[in-house]
């Protein structure tokens, strides 16, 4: 999760030549400390990657984050991700 040491963290790492993604329940924390590469959910905290169980729901924030590390290409990135809690499919 993206909280502000996480953020500032994955900043430092991207110094190095290292990419990124940052998942964020917070949008407002991420858009302060700037972090390279973001992807937003409205989701309850303590779970970022979905709904316990829910295989594909993981499955596809994964593959989000993944496409994010190609596609992403300006610093300070945020991609609001579609999906709600407790849908029912992805």
């Amino acid at each position: 999760m993206c909280n502000r040491a996480v953020c500032l963290l994955s900043s430092v790492v991207e110094s190095f030549g290292v990419a990124t993604v940052g998942l964020s329940l917070n949008r407002e924390v991420s858009q302060k400390v700037g972090a390279p590469r973001t992807l937003y959910l409205r989701y309850p905290y303590g779970a970022p990657l979905g709904e316990p169980g829910n295989d594909s729901q993981q499955r596809a924030i994964l593959n989000d984050m993944f496409e994010a590390l190609y596609s992403v290409e300006e610093p300070g990135t945020i991609i609001d991700l579609p999906y709600r809690w407790r849908r029912d499919s992805f």
